[in-house]
């Protein structure tokens, strides 16, 4: 390489560096909030997640402390006393609150469960579970065609809940008096797929009390024996 190559290479090189040096000065400032920002928005998110398993943990520990009490009214109050965030703790809170007063007070544990299930900032899992309870509750308060209205509701669900509400569904329409629509629907939720080993050997016996045949041989359980045996 010639001393005019080399010369030029180095002036070449020298402006390049001059460019780059003004450039930064420019717009450096970008890099570096660039760069803030990112390490904020990561602290950040690292406080609210350490935010978040506090909040729950201090929930946590309020829920087994209303679960200490000997006495089912007691824990029902205290649970009740719980201020839950929305979400899924709201409905595990409400259902928790709803099963301690349905021995003592199914009426007013009733109540709670349709708050519940009308609350559209509980996941729509609890408010179906809250629905089924209540409708299923014994002493519940409910007319026949109040029940029967809330479990309609749940039908075009579809899934287990749909075949949960049929299973009430069928019990009401034997309570009326009506075995012809109750067998119809134990003997689709005995045939279908999505039907747990429980539910469909609740569904046979309902079936055999009611005076029906069984379409198929009866589930068996997961010992391997008949549920009649």
């Amino acid at each position: 390489m010639s001393n005019t190559d080399s010369f030029i290479e180095e002036v070449t090189e020298e402006v390049r560096r001059d460019r780059l040096f003004k450039l930064f000065k420019r717009y450096g400032w970008i890099a570096v909030a660039a760069v803030v920002l990112l390490v904020g928005a990561t602290a950040w998110n690292e406080w609210n997640k350490s935010k978040d398993r506090q909040a729950a943990q201090a929930l946590g520990d309020q829920v087994l402390a209303a679960l200490e009490s000997d006495d089912r009214a007691e824990r029902a109050a205290a649970l009740a006393a719980i201020e839950a965030p929305e979400g899924g703790a709201r409905g595990i809170l409400g259902l928790l609150a709803a099963s301690e007063a349905g021995t003592e007070a199914p009426q007013e544990a009733a109540t709670q469960l349709f708050a519940l299930a009308d609350d559209p900032s509980v996941p729509q899992v609890y408010r179906q579970i809250a629905v089924l309870k209540a409708t299923a509750l014994p002493g519940n308060g409910l007319s026949v065609d109040d029940r029967r209205s809330r479990l309609e509701g749940l039908v075009p669900g579809g899934g287990l809940v749909r075949l949960l509400a049929e299973e009430q569904l069928a019990y009401l329409d034997a309570e009326a008096g009506n075995s012809d629509a109750a067998l119809d629907r134990l003997r689709q939720i005995g045939e279908s797929a999505e039907a747990t080993i429980g539910l469909r050997q609740r569904a046979a016996q309902m079936v055999v009390a009611l005076g029906g045949e069984l379409t198929q041989e009866p589930v068996l359980s997961e010992t391997g024996q008949n549920d009649g045996n």
